[in-house]
C-alpha cells in the first residue's frame, strides 16, 4: 500500500469536504497530521498554513515521519498571464523561488540555487506525464513561488517578464526543494483564483469553489497511480 503525503496550505475546507472525518489525528512537529485509509494508499495530510518555511518543515515531516513515498501538493495561486483564468486549473511543470537570490555572493542569476544547473528546479516528468494523461485539459506551467502575496496587474506582468512564470503562490519552492532532496517524486495540482488583475478580495471569493476544483483533480491522479 502506497504512502502519499499531502501538503495543504489555506485549503483544508476542500480535504474535509471530500474526503470527510479522518481516520486519525496526530500532533507531531507543531502540525495535526491527518490520516486516511482506502484499498489503495493511506494519505496523510498536514495543513501546513502560508510560507515557504512551514511548507518545507511539513514535507519533511510526511516524509520521515510519516513515510510518504509520493509528495502532493495542491492549492490556489494567482495567474500571471491573460491565459491564466479563475479556475483554470493546471499541473506544475517547474518552479523558480523567485526569493532566492545570490547574485552579489557568485553571480548567479535570482532564483538560482548553486546545486542546480538553472533557476527553474523541475517537478517529477512521469507524474506531469500522468497528470495530463487523466485530465488533457491540465496546463503544464512554471510556478514562481516566494513568501509575499502578489496583487494587481502591475506586480504580475513584471514577476511573469522576469521570470517567464505563469502562476505565483507561496509554498511550491519550499514542498518541490525538499522532495526532491529526499529522492521523493513530487505532483503539483494548482488552481487559478485570482487572475492578472485580481488580487486579494478576488482572491478570498473564489478560493473555495477554486479549491474545491483542485482536489478533485488531484485526487482522480492520486487513484490512477
Amino acid at each position: 500500500m502506497k504512502k502519499i503525503g499531502m501538503i495543504v496550505a489555506v485549503e483544508m475546507d476542500a480535504v474535509l469536504s471530500l474526503y470527510g472525518e479522518p481516520k486519525g489525528r496526530e500532533q507531531c512537529g507543531g502540525f495535526t497530521i491527518y490520516n486516511y485509509e482506502n484499498d489503495t494508499y493511506d494519505l496523510y495530510v498536514i495543513n501546513s498554513g502560508a510560507g515557504e518555511l512551514a511548507a518545507a518543515a511539513a514535507t519533511q515531516l510526511l516524509i520521515t515521519g510519516c513515510g510518504a513515498e509520493l509528495i502532493v501538493n495542491f492549492g490556489v495561486v494567482g495567474g500571471l498571464t491573460e491565459a491564466m483564468t479563475m479556475a483554470k486549473t493546471v499541473v506544475v511543470e517547474r518552479v523558480v523561488h523567485t526569493d532566492f537570490d545570490t547574485t552579489a555572493w557568485n553571480g548567479f542569476e535570482p532564483g538560482r540555487y548553486p546545486d542546480y544547473p538553472s533557476r527553474y528546479i523541475e517537478a517529477t516528468p512521469q507524474l506531469v506525464q500522468l497528470a495530463q494523461e487523466v485530465f488533457p485539459e491540465l496546463v503544464p506551467v512554471t510556478c514562481a513561488s516566494a513568501d509575499k502575496f502578489i496583487a494587481g496587474e502591475e506586480k504580475k506582468r513584471a514577476l511573469h517578464e522576469a521570470f517567464g512564470a505563469d502562476i505565483c503562490e507561496m509554498e511550491a519552492a519550499g514542498v518541490l526543494l525538499t522532495a526532491k532532496r529526499c529522492g521523493i517524486p513530487c505532483l503539483m495540482i494548482k488552481a487559478v483564483s485570482d487572475g492578472i488583475t485580481g488580487g486579494a478580495e478576488e482572491f478570498e471569493r473564489e478560493v473555495g469553489n477554486s479549491s474545491k476544483i483542485c482536489l478533485e483533480i488531484a485526487d482522480r491522479i492520486i487513484r490512477s497511480l
